[in-house]
This record gives C-alpha cells, structure tokens and sequence, in this order.
C-alpha cells in the first residue's frame, strides 16, 4: 500500500506541470481546447491499447456501460469544464485552496456510501494541508467572484464524487488482469469526458487556431504524459486506497507548481510560501502513511486468551 501511495501521488505531481505546459507552449486563451485535446486522445490511445491486449473487451460491458459514463462525466467533462470557468473568474490561489478542501468533502461522501469513517490522523492532515495551501498561494488581493467561487467548488465537490464511486465501483471484470482492466477504466473515463467537452468547446471557443509545433509539443505532453499517465495512476490508487487517503495526494500539484514556477519561470518564493509547501508535504505524509500494525502476541499468551474462551463455551 506504501509503494501504491507513492505512486499515486506521481499523478498530482504530473498535473502540477500543466501550469507550466499551458502557458509556455499552448495556444492563449483556450482552455477548453486544451481540456478536450488532453482527455480525447489519451482515452482513444488507452482503448485502442486495451484492444490489442483484450480484443472486444476493450469496450464497456454490462453496467459499466452507465459506470463509465457517470465516472467520465464526473472526473473529466464536468470537472473539466468547471475549471475552466473557475480558471476565468478567479485567481489560482482561490481555486487551489477550495480545491485542498476535498479531503474533507470525500471522506464526508466516502462516510455516507462506503461507511468509512475517516481515521483522525487523516483530517488532521486535511487541515494542515489545507492551510499549507492557503500560505502557498493565497494573495492579499485575490478578487472573490461569486460565479468563480460556485464553478471551483462545484468542480471539487463532482471530483470527490467520483473519486469515492471510482472507490465503490473498483475495477471492471472480464479482462486478463488488473492493469488491463485500469487501462481500460481510464480510456473510457478520458473518452467520454473529451467527448462531452468537444461541443462545448466549438461552441464557447470555436474552432480550433491552426497549431504550431511548440503547441503540438505542449499537447503531446498534456495527453500522453499529464493525462493517460497520470489518470492511469491516480485511478489506480483511487480503486485501491482509501479516499480521503488518496484525496490529500492530490494536494501535491500546487506545491509542484510553485517549485516549477522558482525554478523555470524565475518566480519567487516568500518565506510564509516555503512553510506553506513544507506544511502540505508534511500533511500528504501524515495522512497517506500506513499506520504501524501492534505487534503480535506470542504464542504463549494466544494460548492463554484462546483458553478461557473455550472453557467458556
């Protein structure tokens, strides 16, 4: 489970470089271009990967059909399309910290459906978390836009939903293992999340701008890397962990951003932005670790536990 954690959090790590990506080798202004070109081809790709290992299995069977769609919706085309809005109309910092109050809201859904209470290190964690973000990006000046303020919550709320379903629902049966059966989950999420976000695109931005070899680059990356790589993990560790545990990874993408941002844009970093980060880190190890197991009895002392129990029966 430690070695699935680490790994998991390689996927938050991954998004903290679309920051970077989007504005040094993107196209201006088209956010939803880049959502669908990123989920789109990488969900094609990872079926199309699925089929050469499975055949006709790479296709949904059964309820995975309306599993996948509802996931897809929820992680990709809503999610996607939310920040979008919320990019607009509110600084980052604001997003980021509504965004690191999804631990809280997944384990208050993981409590209703799974019946998982969350252990209290974990909130803890949530909470340190939570204001390591706030000191890593928060402004003074930060302009709070009611519309903004519903799109970034909104989004957080429908990604902690299917984070706890992805949880509830695991992996689907009928392929030839389990990393078959993820790679699939995750093109069918990815595809039919770039698919719900295709009309809104031409309709918002319209067609796309004839593209350069720099955008390309930057697309390729977003798709292959930043998307199909990543979501593969994370919904690995979302099928695996518990969620609130696999929530506070995500904390890691802006503390990734900042660090990317000091060391490629030249962009400083205060002193209360260096706590901030050591403070999400710190958090993301407290709340992921696995708790040590006491140790076992010796065999003496089981037997005189077993002993009076059956005398007693």
């Amino acid at each position: 489970m430690r070695n699935l954690a680490v790994t998991t959090a390689v996927a938050p790590a991954l998004w903290g470089t679309t920051y970077l990506v989007t504005t040094e080798l993107l196209p201006d202004g088209r956010p939803l271009l880049a959502g669908t070109l990123r989920a789109l081809p990488a969900g094609l790709l990872l079926i199309a990967v699925v089929a050469t290992l499975a055949g006709r299995r790479a296709l949904p069977t059964g309820a995975w059909w309306w599993r996948a769609a509802v996931l897809g919706f929820l992680n990709i085309g809503l999610f996607f399309a939310l920040l979008f809005v919320a990019a607009y109309r509110l600084p980052g910092g604001i997003a980021a910290v509504l965004g690191a109050l999804g631990p809280f809201v997944v384990a208050a859904i993981a409590f209703a459906l799974l019946d998982q209470r969350p252990a209290v290190r974990v909130l803890l964690a949530g909470a340190a978390g939570l204001a390591g973000v706030a000191l890593l990006v928060l402004r003074s000046d930060a302009a709070l836009d009611p519309l903004g303020l519903a799109a970034a919550a909104a989004g957080m709320v429908s990604m902690s939903f299917g984070t706890v379903l992805g949880r509830r629902w695991g992996t689907p049966t009928g392929l030839p293992d389990r990393r078959t059966a993820l790679l699939a989950l995750t093109g069918w999420q990815l595809t039919v999340g770039g698919l719900l976000l295709a009309p809104v695109m031409l309709l918002v931005e319209g067609p796309p701008p004839a593209l350069t070899w720099t955008n390309l680059g930057g697309f390729g990356y977003l798709s292959l890397v930043g998307t199909a790589g990543a979501y593969f993990l994370w919904f690995r560790g979302v099928t695996a962990l518990a969620p609130a545990r696999v929530t506070l990874l995500g904390l890691l993408s802006p503390v990734v951003a900042a660090l990317l941002g000091w060391l490629v844009l030249d962009q400083s970093l205060s002193p209360g932005q260096l706590l901030g980060a050591t403070a999400v880190l710190a958090a993301v190890v407290l709340g992921t670790r696995t708790p040590t197991p006491a140790p076992a009895a010796s065999a003496a002392s089981a037997a005189a536990v077993r002993v009076p129990a059956t005398i007693g029966r």
